[in-house]
């Protein structure tokens, strides 16, 4: 367990020793970005001020403008009233394109010559405690609607069009410094949206950035209160952790201040305690080395390439490809530690979890699928396959191929530089392999030679189970010895058919 107290401290005590300096660079390029606003924005803030109301530029946009960072969303608040936001989006949109996204919480949309705003009026929440659905009255100040933002460096707003910065809880030297503290007692938020301590993990893997020590004790002390969000809400914090650019740091702060347990509780039982002799690794550090390699192993952004960054379906595969082995874990004679078909646990374990956090079904059978597949090369490196080895390899794999190669490359973390050349090797002749044999027989697309409706032409017989078994029987023939030629697999079919009826007259 990590002790919150030794974790980077807040801008009292800086986690970079240039956090001065880094202040300065900060707000430099934070005024040009709001200078370069477009001037769509800057009208909008004078329909606003002329008509006696607030603007301000908020949250996310202002943040990531601090970072020089561009934004695609333009959020604001307001001390306008919805009536009033709305007929001022009237007169600024031209042509009346706007659209209500939730009028009842004061947020109402509108766009101009491509540029998109939501505008939200000043709002105030009280919470229930067995919900994280606030109770939402609109407010009066744009400091009173700051404080109720989940951290600091979110907490920030440029006054429109005077391109004033407000920052009343220092956020701006919050991100100078990388850290992440919240506005009010970190208690009083976390209690109030325990969600919110999810997306201080997120924010750690997206932006690099350490807790300060007060939030991520606060995190530890309410860790099970994430248990009343829903499991949609952490779905989509975890999915934005792990495409973060630091997905392990997110990952041990889950675990470390126990959020994980009770949200993702397989990722904290992978620490196994060592067996005396070291006869097997840390199967929770592996899982995270395994995480970064493959990763190291995407495309770039962009590409075009295959698994290009980040790829959601490889990062979780290599996050989960040995939850299976807590329950496998065997003690054997002379001390020697198994892990017997923990790759086909595992993924059903990985199934069920991705289920219970409502991921769609594509990603869950992937992710299964590639755990259950991850072992599968290991029997290559040991003496290579026959080409029909290879073309099982290759068919059962699919269309995740491309994730499987970088995978199973990912899982070699051993430090004994000989044996992972060696496994490096051996991977980079399968390939090679499945290269030669795909320009020869289109590998990726294996058929057998005869279709169902030859077969039931043939055979004489309509559809039915025996169409499927004479399918299975000529995929099997295709697979041991490649392409056969529609002659020779007729006469193969014919042959299987006169002795199954033997058999079944027997």
């Amino acid at each position: 367990m990590t002790d919150p107290s030794a974790r980077p401290a807040g801008p009292d005590t800086p986690a970079h020793p240039d956090t001065a300096a880094r202040l300065e660079i900060a707000r430099t390029r934070a005024a040009t970005m709001f200078r370069a606003l477009p001037e769509e924005i800057h009208d909008l803030g004078r329909r606003f001020e002329d008509a006696g109301f607030e603007l301000a530029l908020v949250g996310g946009p202002v943040r990531d403008a601090v970072l020089g960072r561009s934004s695609a969303d333009l959020d604001f608040t307001t001390s306008a009233r919805p009536d009033d936001t709305e007929a001022i989006l009237r007169t600024w949109t031209r042509d009346g394109a706007i659209w209500d996204m939730g009028r009842q919480f004061g947020t109402l949309g509108g766009v101009r010559d491509g540029v998109k705003v939501e505008i939200t009026t000043y709002r105030t929440e009280t919470y229930d405690p067995t919900s994280r659905k606030p109770q939402v009255a609109f407010g009066d100040t744009l400091i009173g609607d700051l404080s109720r933002r989940d951290f600091t460096v979110n907490a920030m707003a440029v006054r429109i069009p005077s391109l004033d910065l407000v920052d009343p809880f220092d956020g701006l030297a919050d991100l100078a410094a990388g850290v992440l503290r919240t506005p009010v007692a970190p208690e009083q938020s976390f209690d109030d949206d325990p969600l919110r301590m999810m997306r201080a993990v997120r924010f750690v893997s997206q932006l690099g950035f350490a807790l300060h020590p007060a939030t991520a004790a606060a995190v530890e002390a309410l860790a099970d209160r994430i248990t009343i969000v829903s499991a949609e809400r952490v779905r989509e914090e975890l999915v934005r952790l792990i495409c973060g650019q630091h997905p392990r740091r997110g990952l041990e702060l889950m675990v470390d201040l126990g959020l994980a347990a009770h949200m993702l509780p397989e990722l904290p039982a992978m620490q196994l305690e060592l067996d005396e002799h070291h006869r097997h690794k840390d199967v929770y550090q592996h899982s995270l080395t395994v995480l970064d390699q493959a990763i190291d192993l995407e495309s770039e952004p962009g590409s075009g390439g295959p698994c290009e960054s980040p790829d959601l379906v490889l990062r979780l595969a290599a996050l989960l490809h040995d939850i299976g082995k807590p329950a496998t874990r065997r003690f054997e004679e002379g001390g020697t530690v198994t892990f017997r078909f923990h790759e086909t646990v595992g993924a059903k374990m990985a199934a069920r979890r991705l289920k219970a956090l409502t991921f769609d079904k594509d990603t869950t059978k992937k992710v299964a699928r590639l755990v259950e597949l991850h072992l599968r090369f290991h029997g290559y490196a040991d003496a290579p396959w026959t080409d029909s080895a290879v073309r099982r390899y290759v068919t059962d794999a699919g269309d995740l191929l491309e994730r499987l190669h970088r995978l199973t490359r990912a899982d070699v973390t051993t430090r004994n530089r000989r044996k992972a050349r060696h496994l490096a090797r051996a991977y980079d002749e399968l390939e090679q392999r499945i290269a030669d044999l795909a320009e020869q027989e289109e590998i990726g697309k294996i058929r057998p030679d005869l279709d169902g409706n030859r077969i039931m032409e043939l055979l004489g017989i309509g559809p039915g189970r025996e169409v499927g078994e004479a399918y299975k029987h000529l995929l099997e023939l295709r697979m041991e010895h490649g392409p056969l030629g529609p002659e020779r697999a007729e006469q193969e079919l014919r042959a299987w058919w006169e002795a199954r009826g033997a058999a079944d007259r027997l």
